[in-house]
């Protein structure tokens, strides 16, 4: 599959709240979307609660569908309560790579 939309997301758990939020994400319904071809979570080396995503998508449309179901909402207001502050976002049009985990 091809990757043509993807995005990095960087959120702060509240203090302590690092693993339960690594292991909320590692739980996604994107990992069984077809649609979603890579789905990576990283953390800070020097601050354990700063969790990095990094999502990969055929299309920006099958993202944004994704993202606009009930089932997609639901998990996004529960990760708050996880959550310090606002996440950071980029989006990006792959252009190539690697990734073997």
């Amino acid at each position: 599959m091809t990757v043509s939309y993807g995005f990095h997301a960087t959120m702060t758990a509240r203090p302590g709240k690092g693993d339960e939020l690594v292991d909320f994400l590692l739980a996604s319904p994107s990992l069984a979307n077809d649609d979603c071809v890579v789905f990576l979570i990283g953390r800070s080396a020097a601050d354990s609660d700063v969790v990095h995503v990094t999502e990969g998508w055929t299309t920006e449309e099958a993202h944004h569908s994704f993202f606009a179901t009930e089932e997609a909402q639901a998990l996004v207001a529960q990760l708050q309560p996880l959550i310090a502050g606002e996440p950071a976002y980029l989006d990006e049009v792959p252009v190539g790579g690697k990734a073997a985990i």
